[in-house]
């Protein structure tokens, strides 16, 4: 388990903070058919196993924006807020996608906790670096800062 916090003069003292790492999770050709699926992104690099073999990587590779979504389901094991009433998604300051994430490859979140900033009333505003590793490659998979609101 990463930072747990409960209120914003706690975030706050945790800037700076490493928030630890998620459990792998691999990332098969079912995911990526599922992830073209919802959003009608077909291009064959992602859903052509056959013809991607012989593309520019080999394999058929996540879509980028299917490795940022996964960013949602692994922030609860890097950063949570106890007690809150309310907290939001706020969005993202920077996302980029360094290195394409093959079929079958194994992906974890790591974080940081890079700002925090009070609020009028009792919340603040935190940002958290997102970091999907790919196991085995020295460039992630893609790195995104993560705006959060948490209402006390």
């Amino acid at each position: 388990m990463g930072l747990v916090f409960s209120s914003p003069q706690e975030a706050v003292a945790a800037i700076g903070q490493k928030l630890g790492a998620s459990d792998w999770l691999t990332i098969d050709q079912e995911r990526i058919d599922t992830f073209a699926k919802a959003t009608g992104d077909f291009q064959w690099i992602h859903v052509d196993p056959e013809r991607a073999r012989s593309g520019p990587f080999g394999a058929t590779v996540a879509h980028g924006y299917l490795t940022f979504s996964l960013i949602n389901m692994f922030l609860p094991d890097l950063f949570r807020a106890e007690g809150m009433k309310m907290g939001i998604n706020y969005g993202t300051d920077r996302l980029r996608f360094p290195a394409p994430v093959p079929v079958g490859s194994r992906v974890r979140a790591v974080g940081e906790l890079i700002n925090a900033e009070p609020m009028d009333g009792n919340a603040v505003q935190t940002t958290v670096r997102v970091t999907i590793e790919i196991e085995g490659n020295a460039k992630p998979g893609c790195v995104a800062d993560i705006l959060g609101r948490y209402y006390f």
